[in-house]
Parts: C-alpha cells; structure tokens; sequence
C-alpha cells in the first residue's frame, strides 16, 4: 500500500544539534526540516505534532541541544509539476530512494524557459507520489548540461535524512572533467563562491566577508594527462552552484566546452583533424557526476553507486588520447 499520496502522514525524526542550545524550537525546526514552511511548522508545533524529546512545547521555548524532535507531517501536494513520460536511466530503487543517472540536457526544475520537460516532470510521471514530497523529492541539483549521479528521496522521512546528510558534508560526490592545460598535480582549492559582480547568471570567486560569500571546497587530482588537457577527479566538501566549474576557471584550468567559464579553444600545436573537430563541437562543460555515496535513509548501510561518462565525454577523452598518442 502506497503511504506516501498526499492527505496521509509520515513521522520525521531529528536530533537538536548541540551548538543550537538556547535556540528558540521553531527556529531549530525550520532549520531541521528547512523544506517546510515556517507557518506550517509553527502550526505542528501547536497542534502538538512536532514534539520535543517527546514533549508539546510552545514554539519559543528554548533548547537545550541534543533532543530528539519528532513531526507527524501531514503530506499535502509540496510539488505542483505536469507528469511527462520522459526516459530516465535510474540505477538503484528501493522504497525510500532512487540513484539516477542524470543525461546531459536535461534541465532539473521547471522554471522560467524551461516550463516542462524537466526532470521533475519525469519523475512525477515515474512516481505520482512523489508530489508529496518538497521539490518532488531533489535534494541536490547538477547543471542542465553537466551529466551524472543524483539520488531523489522518495519519502519525507529520506529526504529530511538525505538534507541532513549534505549539511554535514557526508554525502561523497565525485565527479571527473577534462580540463584545458596541462596540470602537474591535484590540490585542494579553497575559495569562498558568491554571485558575479556584473553577470547575474554566473557565480565567482568573492572576498570573504562579502554578504554572499559562501564557504566552498573542491579537492581534485591529476587522472590522465593530454599535450594541452588533462583529465581530473574532482571531490566536493562543500556544493555551492557551479561550484567545479567556478573552481577549476580559477586555477587556470576551465572546463572544456563551458560556455560561462571556459574561455577560448584551445588546440595543442599539429592537433589531429579528429581532435579539431571534437573540441570545436562540444558545447557544454565537461563534467560527469561519477559516483555518489550516502548512508541509506532507513538502514544506515552506505549506499554507493558509479555511473560512466556519456558517450560524448568518452569520445572527447579517446581523440584527446589519439592525438597524445601520435605525437609522441
């Protein structure tokens, strides 16, 4: 039987973190179950459906740190999106996840541009249910033409899990791009990410201490190297919009094919007519979602799963390698 449709309940659980001691309990909740409106969970509080170690409290009563908070959340339509028969290549499934593997292309969310077609309508069509669950159960996003791994929470009780779980940065993401330039070594690039001066679309590389600068961390090394390009293994600690990309231009090393940071083609010296031809048709960044690592929602068990690169990534590799190869 299919608990999840709207108009039934679903019991979320949740520890108070211990630095929020003295923190108001609603102020505690929104940020525990921050896909929830702030009315609708002041209204739990009262009605008694959001408890504290157990006990009905007022919303301002302070806590202590550490409590367990429990929310009998009733499931209303939190995703209002037309389900579309769109393909989707889901790798693992159970009762309280998918795992997909995202083809470049396609937008995540409905938006302005981009009213349908999503992968928020596919995954309505694939599960009805999930119009139940905030933001029908994406708990993080990859750019429209970046390709790869994302997990979608089928449940409240998962998707509240799975926000918690990337909050404290124990999600493992990894991801693999080919980069333009030659790079010696991996490293670890620490450089706070806020919006662009001038350009509302993009992000940058800010001052911290800016109003918007957010702390972001990307770790990579060094997978293969090219003549002028060189393959890299990038793992995020933190994940702040476009985040790699942003990096990666910052060091000196764009992404090929990235229309916001890549900058100009660049073409090893004697470049094969194969390579010529690769690099000038590929129009979007290269950047694949190689493997995601989370723990399980219900069980606890670590739940890991890899996707490889789509077709277009490999053949950018193998006619990088080719003209490597003939060179030497």
């Amino acid at each position: 039987m299919n608990t999840r449709e709207p108009g039934s309940t679903e019991l979320l659980e949740a520890e108070v973190p211990l630095g929020a001691a003295g923190r108001r309990f609603d102020q505690v909740l929104a940020e525990l179950f921050s896909d929830f409106s702030r009315s609708r969970l002041t209204e739990w509080i009262k009605s008694g459906d959001a408890t504290l170690d157990g006990r009905v409290v007022k919303p301002r009563e302070a806590v202590r740190g550490g409590e367990i908070v429990r929310v009998r959340a009733e499931l209303g339509v939190e995703t209002r999106a037309e389900p579309e028969a769109i393909a989707l290549e889901v790798l693992h499934e159970d009762d309280e996840v998918f795992v997909l593997n995202k083809p470049p292309g396609l937008v995540v969310h409905p938006g302005a541009g981009n009213p349908a077609g999503t992968l928020v309508n596919a995954l309505l069509h694939r599960d009805p249910a999930l119009a139940a669950i905030p933001r029908a159960g994406i708990v993080h996003r990859l750019d429209k033409d970046t390709s790869g791994l994302m997990v979608v929470a089928r449940t409240l009780r998962a998707h509240a899990a799975l926000v918690e779980q990337l909050s404290e940065r124990r999600v493992h993401r990894q991801y693999v791009a080919v980069v333009v330039g030659p790079m010696i070594a991996g490293g670890r690039i620490d450089a706070p990410i806020g919006r662009h001066p001038t350009d509302r679309i993009r992000r940058a590389v800010v001052p911290e201490g800016m109003h918007d600068a957010r702390e972001a961390v990307t770790h990579y090394r060094v997978r293969e190297r090219f003549r002028a390009h060189t393959v890299v293994e990038c793992r995020l600690e933190t994940g702040r919009t476009h985040q790699i990309r942003v990096h990666m231009a910052h060091a000196k090393h764009p992404i090929v094919g990235d229309p916001l940071y890549g900058g100009a083609l660049r073409l090893p010296k004697g470049a094969t007519e194969a390579l010529v031809e690769t690099l000038r048709g590929f129009k979007r960044q290269a950047l694949h979602a190689e493997t995601l690592e989370f723990a399980h929602p219900a069980s606890g068990e670590p739940l890991r799963v890899q996707a490889p690169p789509p077709a277009d990534f490999e053949r950018l590799c193998a006619a990088l390698r080719e003209d490597s190869r003939l060179q030497k």
